[in-house]
């Protein structure tokens, strides 16, 4: 983009009330993620699968610790260190580390993650990439920003030309039915991709690398920015069918909105088992191979 153009855009920017503070925080996180990155650091599971490390609890606290000092008051419900009700009015999701296990394996591919919630409705929003320096942003009616440049969702229409994300759970994987979708939708799409950070996928989804996203089960720290960020970049967050998006649904479903009725339509042929193509069985493939 020329200059001219670029310092134009960013006069147009509205005046955010909490964002700049909260990309201060997420990117002083995302410092302290990349001192750790990709050196061997110690493993511990919470349950059978899922993955925590020093750099989560590490990150959690300094978030935590700048929250305190910069909103005194505020409720905190993060993922490592969990929530005490106070009663504020401003309650903050933080996922310290979203994709945990990615960065414990050294793939680059990881956020910092805070929402802001006042009552009942999401305000703020960021989500931090590290590794790439990209920082997604949003507050409520105020639009969605990549590095503080606007961003949109994709003008994609038809499911068939679509790329689209999901994510597979670490714990209990062989009670989710997630596989069925996945391979349903990957034949209706030209793909879906599995990265590892439901928060990074919903702001791909934002910025229109993704056209579409579906998760089971995600925990409120993994979607409140992301979300926020979607729909403030034209986007359309909902459950499978299409029930209005609550932050403890089990079910997210986010896309451009051009594709999100037929993904919609998709979703419930698939749990009312119409249409399903068999998996493919590996012993006859080997056989012809």
């Amino acid at each position: 983009m020329p200059l001219s153009a670029k310092l134009a855009c960013l006069a147009s920017q509205p005046n955010f009330e909490f964002v700049p503070r909260i990309s201060a925080i997420a990117r002083e996180a995302g410092a302290l993620l990349m001192q750790h990155f990709d050196q061997h650091i110690k493993i511990e599971y919470k349950g059978e699968a899922d993955l925590v490390t020093i750099a989560d609890r590490k990150s959690e606290a300094l978030i935590r610790q700048r929250i305190r000092e910069q909103f005194p008051g505020h409720d905190i419900l993060g993922e490592e260190e969990g929530f005490r009700d106070t009663g504020s009015e401003y309650r903050w999701y933080v996922d310290p580390l979203d994709g945990t296990t990615n960065f414990a394996h050294g793939f680059p591919v990881f956020c910092v993650s805070m929402g802001l919630q006042r009552g009942h409705e999401m305000i703020a929003g960021v989500c931090y990439d590290p590794t790439r320096d990209e920082l997604f942003a949003a507050e409520k009616g105020q639009g969605a920003y990549l590095n503080d440049m606007p961003i949109h969702v994709s003008q994609v229409a038809k499911l068939v030309e679509s790329l689209l994300a999901t994510g597979f759970p670490s714990h209990k994987r062989h009670k989710n039915p997630n596989i069925y979708f996945y391979h349903q939708i990957t034949l209706r799409t030209h793909g879906v991709r599995r990265a590892g950070s439901a928060a990074l996928d919903l702001c791909s989804v934002a910025c229109g690398r993704f056209d579409g996203f579906w998760e089971f089960n995600l925990k409120s720290w993994d979607t409140a920015a992301g979300v926020l960020i979607v729909e403030e970049a034209g986007g359309r967050v909902t459950d499978f069918s299409a029930g209005e998006f609550q932050l403890n649904s089990r079910e997210t479903l986010a896309s451009n909105g051009l594709i999100h009725d037929a993904l919609v339509h998709e979703f419930q042929e698939i749990f009312d088992g119409r249409g399903l193509e068999p998996l493919p069985d590996p012993r006859e493939y080997a056989k012809k191979a």
